[in-house]
């Protein structure tokens, strides 16, 4: 008798410890970090470039775990039940439920899997060859089990395939967000993240300089003030205009102008600007920043001239401004903070109307939406369907608007009380 029970509880060891084997495997397979796996695997880690191959068909991975996890686990609390009905007659049943229940739950499941997914990677690297072993006996029985699944699923209609639902833009777009919830990222560091990932989806018209914000030569003025303009502007770069300030026949560089006096002697009253004045660059307003940025380091460039489907002149984009898109504001010492924001007591924000929402949503962590505007005036005129006010208030998505400022049909100042947290 003595030798059953011994023979009997190496056996139940032995198939807790397959069954806790694995309910490991399968946690630290499906939580290691593809990326470190991939990152070990270029390293030179055989182990790693295995769990690679393991985990590149799940479906089969997850089968052959999940087969030979059931399979320990019947065969197990099978003996179990029948050595204690040996011994307690009928009501062994129980006592064999109850045992195997605890057993199973703490030993073959709570430890192994508490364990796994605390070190995936490191339990990972460790199963990988012997699971691939458990995958390769397996497989013939997982393919017949799939072939069963598909084919009872296909009977209620529903079609399993390969295609993913997530893109990887959204998949590093959540993991973002999520290592961001955790603490694992600073606000800044995700905003530049998150930057990065809307290159492809920003379009120039989102980030320009507006027209009526840059300042232009006239071909037409004098030498003396031509210079003078240059020398007083903050911008090396200035578009020269001539005839009609739409029509604009080169960008003026302040390098190009000192070369220029100095190779004329220090005088500027017989200097052609218009000779000196590089061809413009034109690009439509539709370019997403992506886009624009790989033309910009392709061409050697830094400033464009935007213009809408008509080709009319809209605005500039300059190498600046879309790098500024990803880490934030760059000043120097001509440079005035891009959102003006005075924050009262109460917790308002006043704005001026031609701030970029996504200034402001990056500025305050925001969620105001930019696709039907892109200044804070356009996304109150949005909501009210008009032109409004000074004193009109406006309610959207939690924020309250109140119109301060408004300029002929351009508002101007706008005051914005957030949304609760």
């Amino acid at each position: 008798m003595i030798t059953e029970i011994l023979i009997f509880s190496g056996a139940i060891f032995f198939l807790i410890l397959l069954s806790g084997f694995f309910s490991g495997s399968e946690t630290a397979l499906t939580a290691a970090s593809p990326s470190r796996i991939h990152r070990m695997a270029k390293e030179g880690n055989k182990r790693a470039s295995l769990v690679e191959k393991l985990t590149h068909n799940s479906e089969k991975l997850i089968g052959a775990i999940l087969l030979g996890n059931n399979l320990v686990n019947i065969l197990a609390s099978s003996l179990t039940t029948a050595f204690f009905i040996r011994l307690f007659g009928e009501i062994g049943v129980i006592y064999a439920t109850l045992m195997m229940t605890i057993l199973i739950l703490i030993f073959a499941e709570i430890l192994p899997k508490t364990y796994a997914i605390t070190y995936p990677e490191r339990v990972a690297l460790k199963v990988a060859p012997l699971t691939r072993i458990v995958v390769f006996l397996f497989s013939p029985f997982v393919a017949l089990v799939q072939v069963i699944l598909r084919t009872t699923l296909k009977l209620f209609g529903i079609e399993i395939t390969a295609e993913r639902i997530l893109s990887a833009h959204d998949e590093i777009r959540g993991t973002i967000s999520l290592q961001a919830h955790e603490g694992g990222l600073v606000k800044d560091s995700k905003d530049m993240l998150d930057s990065i990932l809307d290159l492809q989806d920003v379009q120039l018209e989102d980030v320009m300089v507006h027209r009526k914000n840059i300042e232009m030569i006239n071909a037409d003025d004098s030498p003396e003030d031509i210079f003078t303009q240059i020398v007083a502007s903050p911008f090396t770069r200035l578009p020269l205009w001539k005839d009609d300030p739409d029509n604009i026949i080169g960008v003026i560089h302040a390098k190009e102008v000192l070369r220029a006096v100095k190779s004329n002697e220090g005088t500027v009253s017989d200097i052609d600007f218009n000779t000196i004045a590089r061809e413009p660059w034109f690009v439509p307003e539709t370019t997403s920043l992506q886009e624009q940025l790989a033309k910009f380091r392709s061409e050697k460039a830094h400033f464009a001239l935007v213009v809408d489907e008509y080709g009319a002149f809209m605005g500039v984009i300059t190498l600046e401004d879309i790098l500024e898109e990803i880490v934030g504001d760059i000043y120097d010492e001509h440079d005035t903070s891009s959102t003006d924001a005075q924050i009262l007591q109460d917790g308002s924000i006043v704005v001026s109307g031609d701030n970029a929402i996504r200034d402001l949503n990056r500025q305050f962590n925001w969620d105001l939406d930019d696709d039907n505007a892109t200044t804070i005036a356009g996304y109150v005129i949005h909501i009210a369907e008009t032109i409004p006010l000074p004193g009109q208030k406006y309610s959207h998505d939690g924020f309250t608007f109140e119109v301060l400022k408004r300029r002929r049909n351009q508002i101007t100042s706008i005051l914005v009380i957030p949304k609760k947290p």
